[in-house]
Formats: structure tokens, C-alpha cells, sequence
């Protein structure tokens, strides 16, 4: 009886423990795969435009060229690739510990019903057009600011950045970053939210267990655990202010200028801003020009994409997740 079982388990089918895939499986696969080729032969057709349109800006001689107005290009694009990032750096620095704070009193602090409404204000100020904010930063936000850049020339004149004689306007780089700031709050909001929302519940209970504070819990549990999350948040409304254009153009003068100064009337612009300034009245070789710039531009954001992936992949390990 052993042998004849032993004979019958040897003569069995080896059972396949690959799955079988429905047709319903190889349809979304398939779009799955598609739609991230289309993605990448959009991005590099973008860069293939963007390099071959801009190759005649930087030819040596550009005395034709009404644009650049005989100065190279590198000289010309500097102060504006100066003015975005500083900008840029500004609203960041500003939105960021803002942001965090609601998405901590939503997901830990604020009653039910009080956090359901702040996170609808929060996601509806996503929706409003980068127009209205522009004008409004330039005809109300600009003039309500008047009389606090005066004190802080007044009180802090001796640091650098707020030297110098204020603008009588109000509308300086501090007020077009503080536009960007307004502006990126609440993607990143969002983002911080929903991370904080996902940290394990027994991490949270754990700490409180132990007789921390709920400020010491938020420290000890949440925060580690969302740490790579708040940089892919930050690094996403970097790149929403990088690319903003409407509100920088109508809120600031579009000046050639390099200067940390963040309170007078001569400030730099950014690169979105030139590019929508000067493109209607372009011609020639100047419309390669502005292409160029927008070359810059394209790096400068893809850099800002790549460094924040290292980022988050390099703090992965270290998170409270793992």
C-alpha cells in the first residue's frame, strides 16, 4: 500500500502556482503601461523642443537679437533664474511651517466636524486661478503691506535684506513670495494631512500609553513617521512656485536685476514672468530666446523633482513606516 501511494504522488501534475491573469487584469495592466510610456515620450519630446528651439540663443554673436540686446545669454537669463529661486525659497520657507501646523491641528487637534471644514476651505483654495491671486496680491495685499515693510526698515534696517528705502507701492519680491505662499499652502497642506492621517494608530497609543503629552506624541510618532512626506510636499509646492506666472507678473516690475533686498521698489522676476512679458512682442531669434529661458527653467524644476526623490528615498529607511 506504501509503494502503490508513493507511485501515485510521483505520477501527479506539478501544481502551477502562477496566477492566472483576467482579461480585465490585462486591460488595466496594459493601460497602467501605456499611460507611463505616454508620460515619458511626452517629457522627452518637451525636452527635444525646448533644446532644439533653443540653440540659436546661444549663438556668440547676438547683436540681432532684440532680446538679448548684444549681451549673452547666460548674462541676460542669470538675474531671472536668480529671481525664481529666491522667490521660490521664500514662499517655501514661509508656507512650509504653516502648512504642517494645519495639517496637524486637522488631523490631531480640531474636533471632527471643525476638521472636515477646515480641510474643505484648505482643498477649495487649490481651485482659485493664479490671476486672482495676482491681483489681488498686486491691487490689496501690495498697499496693506506698505506700512509693515516701513517698520521693519525702520527696526530691522540693519540687516541687509531689509535695508534700503522701502517701496511706496508694496509690490517687492517679499510680497510676490508671500503671493507663492498663499498660493502653494494648500497642496501642501493636503499632502502633510493625509501623511499625518496614515501614521499607525498603536505608534500613536503607544506613546500616549507611556504618558506623553499629545505635543510629545505628535513629535515622537507622527512627525518621524511623515518626515519623507512633508519633504515630497515641500518639494511639490517648490515646483508649483517655480513655475507660477500670472501672479509674479502682475505683482512685480520685470527687472534684470540680481539682489537679496527684500523690501525696495527694484526687485528681479522671475523666469515665467519674462517669458509671459516679453513673448507677445517677440520675433526671430528672440523667440528662441524666451524658449531658452524656458530651457532653464524646465532644469532648474526637473533638479528640484530629482533632488527631492533622493530625498525621500535616502529618509525612506529611517521612517517611522519601517
Amino acid at each position: 500500500m506504501t509503494t502503490t501511494t508513493t507511485d501515485n504522488e510521483s505520477t501527479r501534475s506539478p501544481v502551477s502556482t502562477k496566477a492566472v491573469l483576467r482579461p480585465g487584469d490585462r486591460i488595466f495592466s496594459g493601460t497602467a503601461l501605456s499611460a507611463g510610456i505616454i508620460i515619458l515620450v511626452t517629457l522627452a519630446a518637451v525636452a527635444v523642443f525646448l533644446i532644439v528651439q533653443a540653440i540659436p540663443a546661444f549663438a556668440p554673436d547676438t547683436s540681432d537679437n532684440h532680446i538679448l540686446e548684444g549681451q549673452s545669454f547666460i548674462t541676460w537669463v542669470w538675474p531671472f533664474v536668480f529671481g525664481t529661486l529666491w522667490s521660490s525659497l521664500i514662499a517655501l520657507v514661509i508656507a512650509a511651517p504653516i502648512a504642517i501646523g494645519i495639517a496637524l491641528f486637522i488631523s490631531h487637534y480640531a474636533p471632527r466636524r471643525l476638521a472636515g471644514l477646515l480641510g474643505y476651505i484648505i482643498d477649495l483654495l487649490a481651485a482659485v486661478p493664479s490671476v486672482v491671486f495676482g491681483l489681488w496680491g498686486a491691487l490689496t495685499f501690495a498697499p496693506m503691506l506698505v506700512p509693515f515693510y516701513k517698520w521693519l526698515n525702520t527696526n530691522l534696517g540693519w540687516i541687509p535684506i531689509f535695508s534700503g528705502t522701502p517701496s511706496g507701492t508694496g509690490k517687492t519680491i517679499l510680497t510676490a513670495s508671500l503671493v507663492l505662499a498663499v498660493m502653494i499652502l494648500p497642496i501642501m497642506t493636503a499632502i502633510c494631512r493625509e501623511i499625518f492621517l496614515q501614521t499607525p494608530k498603536l505608534h500613536e497609543e503607544a506613546a500616549l500609553a507611556l504618558g506623553a503629552t499629545r505635543w510629545e506624541m505628535v513629535r515622537m510618532a507622527v512627525l518621524p513617521f511623515a518626515r519623507s512626506g512633508i519633504v515630497s510636499g515641500a518639494m511639490l509646492g517648490l515646483g508649483r512656485a517655480l513655475g507660477e506666472t500670472m501672479a509674479v507678473t502682475l505683482v512685480l516690475s520685470p527687472l534684470g536685476i540680481v539682489t537679496f533686498n527684500l523690501l525696495n521698489p527694484e526687485n528681479p522676476t522671475t523666469i515665467p514672468a519674462i517669458i509671459a512679458l516679453r513673448f507677445p512682442e517677440a520675433h526671430d531669434s528672440g523667440v528662441n530666446t524666451l524658449i531658452a529661458a524656458g530651457l532653464i527653467l524646465f532644469i532648474v524644476t526637473f533638479a528640484v523633482n530629482f533632488v527631492a526623490r533622493w530625498i525621500v528615498s535616502r529618509r525612506a529607511e529611517f521612517s517611522g513606516a519601517n
